[in-house]
């Protein structure tokens, strides 16, 4: 893959401004022109409006849960998820905003999968593209691992949890730190999760993503101002303040 062609993933922006403006900065640092996103560009955080204003020019961006809960009514989030959902509603309600109706359509017209040859994007899981949850500690229930690789070519991006690895099909996980940040691909299938650019929970504050190199991917740690946003957070009533204090720890 030339350099040209090279693909920046990422997901889980949770409407954390200072984060997406840090890793769209660490991207073009690298010459990097393809940018996919894997979905919840809003929820937690206090700048849906511009989070999805930078999300509109990518050359793919998926439908996440948050996404999906800000268009409908909002099931099985935790309360203070919730909340900030109904509160990211209603900031893209508001009409009295420039291009208020351009955000609305782009998140109503976004797909739950892409796939193209060998990778499928997803927000949750190969099986359940938007919701499925697939944890490091998954690798235990070989099961669940079989079913998922079952609906998969060769390689599926995907996000939701907000911890970065690679899932083998032998039931292996290898977080970026066992690996150095880059992964080899071969003719095995893999999961990748791409990690959270606004929610890190991984015990790394650092805004996280990757880049597909085609036969390899790396993965980015990014430093942003997360007190900045912390503040944003803690200043708003219906945004939850533990999700501004997490920030700090990345948990």
């Amino acid at each position: 893959m030339s350099k040209d062609s090279r693909i920046a993933i990422v997901s889980d922006i949770h409407g954390n401004l200072e984060a997406f403006l840090a890793v769209l900065g660490d991207i073009r640092a690298q010459g990097i022109s393809r940018l996919f996103c894997l979905g919840d560009i809003v929820g937690y955080g206090p700048n849906p409006r511009e989070c999805i204003d930078l999300c509109l020019d990518f050359e793919v961006s998926l439908l996440g849960n948050h996404d999906n809960g800000a268009l409908f009514d909002p099931d099985g989030f935790s309360s203070g998820a919730e909340r900030a959902i109904f509160w990211t509603r209603r900031q893209l309600e508001d009409r009295s905003v420039p291009e208020a109706e351009k955000r609305w359509e782009f998140l109503a017209r976004l797909p739950r999968t892409w796939r193209r040859d060998d990778l499928l994007l997803v927000h949750g899981s190969p099986r359940s593209p938007l919701n499925e949850y697939v944890f490091p500690e998954d690798i235990y229930n070989q099961r669940k691992i079989e079913r998922l690789f079952g609906f998969i070519q060769k390689y599926c991006f995907q996000g939701h949890t907000h911890v970065p690895g690679v899932f083998t099909e032998n039931c292996r996980f290898y977080s970026p730190r066992e690996i150095s940040n880059h992964y080899q691909l071969g003719s095995q299938k893999v999961m990748i999760n791409v990690g959270s650019v606004g929610q890190p929970r991984d015990h790394d504050p650092r805004s996280c993503y990757v880049v597909y190199h085609g036969d390899a991917v790396e993965f980015r740690r990014v430093e942003y101002p997360a007190s900045i946003t912390r503040e944003k957070i803690l200043a708003i009533p219906e945004l939850d303040d533990f999700h501004g204090n997490r920030l700090l720890e990345g948990k």
